[in-house]
């Protein structure tokens, strides 16, 4: 072993520091933790057991179990399992805690009973990042993407895929059964042992549809006829590869140092109807007056382009290609040309199509326009299959209108959203790991996306502005 470093003989007696603090560098993370923690004001956050009860076993402060859930959500230690092991070996987590030992059970209840204190601390560090002006541009763009739940594909259930279900154990039963007919024929030594094997089958297989029967009852009951088992709060999700169950976690994010400014766990498969209320939340986060938006074309939805513009916020969203006289390879809608102060369209051809009458769908008041030169015009092969090509508008046509403008006038809008908000969830379900979520319902998944989101700013200001200059902002 010569030429090699060599490791202290187990057996030798070693003089160690005199303090944990020896163990732990200035710069350490996790002097950041208990510095953040130790200027937290936890009861005013909503925090149990702040003020100890004045009869019974002491319990544990608020403070020591949230350092200790920071820290773990910092090194990818989510179990409660897992970090009571920590408690006992870690130094880092030693010295932050004054070596308590908490159970695991102890470690679950406290994230369990805590959770809308848990989700303020979160918000209450994007406001220290707010102060510290680290959202100077007023930029954000906004995404989510679905995390998987506790909750097993086998143990969710639509209307379509209980009846495929049935359908599949209703062919077993019939299969098991001429298995049945075809025994009774063979030498009764092994008829004997297969009837009764079958016979085993078919009688799981009917418990099996009695319980099916019981959860369609169920289902029928639901809203949005879906129902999950492990995790009631689940719900089936496509993606682009194969569909998951789980949550749709919607993110906003700054532009500048990617940093997570607001969040939502929603069980809405859809992002649809998340443009505003996500723009909202992150505008009074960043405590900006106005600001600037971009997201993909899955949150299109011209009502919430509407609150945006309304509500003095910036959108940047392209409008979905779905289009079937596109398809066809006839054209577009935007081929013909709107003119504001005549209130008419302009066609390929020359011709004007003028208002006709209005109508409402969906909620949305519609104005259509035609032309009655249609039936003569030599382009109507490649216009139109019709009588007449007519063109509806919305009447907040325009607020769309201005939009699509300001993205033909920034083509690097779109590459600034894929570069700021996709790779911050890829860290988070790199960090979670192959299951993702470990709580089950929406409140404690919640609770836990913000602590995961907690912990991925708190790397994120530290990788900025260095953990010494953090903890003097944090202090001041």
């Amino acid at each position: 072993m010569r030429r090699f470093i060599q490791g202290e003989n187990r057996t030798q007696v070693t003089l160690l520091p005199e303090s944990l603090d020896d163990y732990v560098t200035d710069t350490n993370p996790v002097r950041v933790v208990d510095v953040f923690v130790g200027e937290l004001d936890l009861a005013t956050l909503g925090f149990d057991g702040v003020v100890p009860a004045e009869t019974g076993r002491p319990a544990y402060h608020p403070a020591d179990l949230l350092k200790i859930y920071i820290y773990g959500y910092l090194n990818r230690i989510q179990s409660s399992r897992r970090l009571e092991r920590e408690a006992q070996r870690n130094v880092e987590l030693m010295w932050l805690t004054g070596r308590l030992m908490p159970d695991f059970k102890t470690i679950a209840n406290f994230r369990k009973d805590n959770g809308k204190a848990i989700r303020a601390v979160c918000r209450q560090f994007v406001v220290l990042c707010q102060q510290v002006g680290l959202f100077s541009e007023a930029l954000i763009a906004i995404d989510g993407s679905k995390f998987k739940a506790v909750n097993n594909r086998d143990r969710n259930f639509t209307s379509a895929k209980l009846q495929r279900r049935m359908e599949e154990i209703e062919s077993s039963i019939n299969r098991y059964l001429s298995s049945l007919d075809t025994a009774d024929r063979q030498e009764p030594v092994v008829a004997q042992a297969k009837t009764e094997r079958l016979h085993g089958k078919i009688a799981a297989l009917k418990i099996k549809m009695q319980e099916l029967k019981e959860i369609e009852v169920r289902l029928n009951e639901t809203p949005d006829k879906q129902i999950s088992l492990t995790d009631p709060d689940a719900r089936s999700m496509k993606t682009r590869g194969t569909g998951i169950v789980g949550y749709n976690v919607q993110t906003a994010v700054d532009a500048k140092h990617h940093l997570i400014v607001a969040h939502e766990v929603t069980n809405d498969g859809s992002d649809r109807s998340q443009l505003s209320p996500m723009a909202k939340l992150a505008r009074q986060a960043m405590g900006a007056k106005k600001l600037s938006v971009v997201a993909d074309r899955g949150y299109f939805k011209s009502e919430e382009i509407l609150a945006c513009h309304q509500a003095d916020i910036t959108v940047h969203v392209p409008k979905p290609m779905t289009s079937g006289a596109k398809a066809d390879g006839r054209y577009n809608k935007t081929e013909f040309i709107y003119d504001t102060e005549t209130d008419e369209y302009k066609c390929p051809a020359g011709q004007r199509l003028i208002w006709r009458y209005a109508s409402v769908e969906k909620g949305l008041k519609l104005h259509t326009y035609w032309s009655s030169h249609c039936q003569s015009c030599e382009l109507k092969a490649q216009c139109t299959p019709s009588t007449q090509r007519r063109v509806r508008r919305w009447e907040y046509e325009s607020v769309l209108e201005d939009m699509q403008r300001r993205l033909d006038q920034a083509p690097e809008m779109m590459r600034i959203r894929k570069q700021t908000v996709e790779h911050p969830f890829g860290t988070l379900k790199a960090w979670m790991g192959a299951t993702h979520f470990l709580t089950k319902t929406l409140p404690r998944v919640s609770t836990e996306m913000s602590l995961h989101v907690l912990a991925y700013n708190m790397k994120r200001v530290i990788k900025i502005l260095g953990s010494a200059a953090l903890m003097e902002a944090i202090t001041a």
